[in-house]
């Protein structure tokens, strides 16, 4: 299918000079890496109609002039239903580009089993600017779930922090999920007590790195692995290997339109086999428990 874009030369990222048109190639030549994270998950788009400096808002629910071929999911919500769009090729990414979706969140579960999550995340959110701060959590959440049996995987959020993922089985709950990720995150905070808070109010942190744990819950989203986000220069969320927390260079928003094909020519993706890690809380639950 061809999609033809409204306002190709329309500025997206002013700074940058990138257009709508290098928005829509660019999901196009990422869609083979970004697919298989985001495939069967309900989307929810963070658009800018004229550009990251103009107005923006947040879509959930498909609008009555989506095409009948984008993929459609109705999910179960507190006063009702509603009904999200999925993207399950490169052209669905594209017409939402061409509606001026620059960034793609997703949720933690899959569609057919939309209550048991096949991600757990640490969103490791700094006060500042502070970087080596999350170097240091996202260490640190990694070696107490290495301890408990679990293999993480990090990424860049393209906005200030890190994620911390677990891939999981789908044989947990979001309510079990989101407990064991908070007797994680209360741990670290008592080991740092002066580094690292779990308080969701900014103005009870004192300066702290934020250990979020709230996206573990039933239709929360995160950043979709290599989505781009509202930012200066186009930084892009990007997988990462552990080693590479160790690179002088390495920060929030290391990559971006401009190198993010270059870094896949050099090297595999961190995350290309993350769907074959999924791993069981149960063992590491009773572990946990038994300390």
């Amino acid at each position: 299918m061809s999609i033809e874009i409204d306002n190709a030369d329309k500025v997206f990222f002013p700074g940058a000079g990138y257009t709508k048109a290098d928005l829509a190639d660019y999901y196009q030549r990422i869609a083979p890496h970004m697919l298989p994270h985001i495939e069967n998950r309900p989307l929810t788009l963070h658009r800018f109609p004229d550009g990251i400096d103009s107005v923006n808002f947040i879509q959930k629910s498909v609008a009555e002039h989506y095409p009948d071929w984008i993929e459609r999911a109705t999910m179960d919500k507190e006063d009702g239903q509603i009904t999200h769009a999925l993207a399950p090729d490169a052209d669905t990414l594209t017409w939402l580009v061409d509606q001026g979706t620059v960034a793609f969140h997703v949720w933690l579960s899959r569609v057919d089993k939309p209550y048991c999550p096949d991600r757990l995340i640490f969103d490791l959110d700094p006060p500042g600017d502070d970087f080596p701060v999350v170097i240091k959590a996202a260490r640190a959440v990694r070696e107490r779930l290495e301890q408990l049996g679990l293999e993480p995987f990090v990424m860049t959020t393209g906005s200030s922090g890190l994620h911390v993922t677990v891939p999981l089985d789908r044989r947990t709950d979001f309510e079990s999920v989101r407990g064991f990720a908070e007797r994680i995150a209360e741990q670290l905070v008592a080991a740092y007590p002066d580094e690292f808070t779990t308080a969701h109010r900014k103005d009870e942190r004192r300066g702290r790195l934020y250990l979020d744990i709230r996206r573990n819950a039933y239709a929360q989203t995160g950043i979709a692995p290599y989505s781009l986000r509202a930012k200066p220069g186009a930084p892009i969320a990007t997988p990462l290997d552990w080693h590479e927390l160790g690179d002088a260079k390495i920060g929030p928003q290391r990559f971006h339109l401009g190198n993010i094909f270059r870094r896949l020519a050099q090297r595999e993706c961190p995350w290309r086999d993350i769907e074959r890690q999924r791993q069981s809380l149960a063992k590491a639950e009773r572990k946990l428990g038994a300390e």
